[in-house]
């Protein structure tokens, strides 16, 4: 991936989109964005240069894999069309989203031809926590900020990310479980749930909670005392009851620990048909430099069909559009030695 993204990073694609009339801007995070944070104006200046250049859409046609010849099969509305090219680029998206076409329909056609393919699984996801009823019905929707995020595991260095979540009627979901989202996916499958810690209360240390939380509470509810003294309400003192038992809930030292690091056990990731992009893919083992499938001599694969993930949409895209770059160059070279 690095050698596709120093052949066209992400300066390349913000010059390829000023030049179809579109200004972008980099964020705080190093994304770049379009300036009026619209994707159809950039849509409909790519196609509306492509098609100056003699380039032909054909849709409406779905395909459908290969014949006895090897030549593509698509359905169409007048019935099966066969296509024999001299190069063929696919770049058919992963399994997320299927209502807007990306359903992972090709991983079949592709693995009967011999294509070494991973399956396909969420990425940038939401999990489910299995919580109570009440809980869910109270706080679904319900944004948990500011918060920390980490995930816990062996050893005691732990990967703090700090931003917001959400709190879904099944788990949690949002950018900053969407950045761990990997690592906590492959945790829940390699040991059958993934623990992922919580810091309500970034702006304090354990020492100044446990001092603010053992003052006394003058016959205030543990809610009050909570809100007055650590800042802690709604939602996220619904996350302190519906994780800790009423001994941690009124000991301030192991409640202070627990709003520092409140673990919160995960048992799955959401369908992938939820997730922002997926994970798998024709694996990059099974392409040569230009993204050609070394078993089938003339196909080419680009984007999220690939097995490789990133975090968020916008890295996720440039490196789509620069895997798209290398394998379009890959086909005109092909080509050219073909003839």
């Amino acid at each position: 991936m690095a050698d596709w993204l120093r052949d066209f990073d992400a300066e390349a694609l913000r010059d390829w989109a000023r030049g179809l009339g579109v200004d972008t801007f980099v964020g705080s995070s190093g994304r770049v964005f379009p300036t009026d944070l619209k994707a159809a104006p950039l849509l409909r200046g790519w196609v509306r240069g492509l098609r100056e250049q003699g380039v032909r859409f054909h849709v409406l046609h779905r395909w459908r894999g290969f014949d006895a010849t090897g030549a593509l099969r698509f359905d169409t509305p007048e019935g099966e069309r066969v296509i024999r090219a001299h190069a063929t680029v696919l770049a058919m998206g992963g399994g997320s989203w299927p209502e807007l076409g990306s359903d992972g329909a090709w991983v079949a056609p592709l693995a009967a031809v011999g294509a070494d393919i991973a399956p396909l699984q969420p990425a940038n996801c939401g999990f489910d926590v299995g919580w109570s009823e009440h809980f869910a019905q109270r706080f679904a929707g319900a944004p948990v900020k500011p918060v920390r995020l980490a995930m816990a595991g062996p050893g005691s260095t732990l990967n703090w990310r700090q931003g917001e979540c959400v709190a879904t009627a099944t788990g949690l979901e949002g950018s900053l479980v969407y950045a761990l989202s990997s690592g906590l996916r492959e945790r829940i499958r390699r040991d059958g749930e993934a623990t992922l810690l919580m810091d309500l209360a970034p702006g304090r240390d354990a020492g100044r909670l446990q001092r603010d939380l053992s003052r006394p509470r003058n016959g205030r509810s543990l809610g009050e005392h909570l809100r007055r003294t650590a800042g802690i309400e709604g939602v996220k003192a619904g996350l302190l009851r519906e994780v800790l038992d009423k001994p941690t809930l009124e000991d301030p030292a192991r409640l202070a620990a627990a709003i520092k690091q409140l673990p919160v056990r995960l048992i799955r990731p959401r369908p992938i048909a939820e997730a922002i992009s997926s994970a798998g893919g024709v694996r990059l083992e099974a392409l040569d430099a230009q993204l050609m499938l070394r078993e089938r001599p003339g196909l080419f694969c680009a984007g999220e069909m690939l097995d490789w993930e990133a975090p968020t949409g916008g890295y996720l895209l440039t490196a789509c559009f620069a895997s798209g770059r290398r394998a379009g160059l890959g086909a005109v070279e092909w080509i050219a030695r073909s003839r």
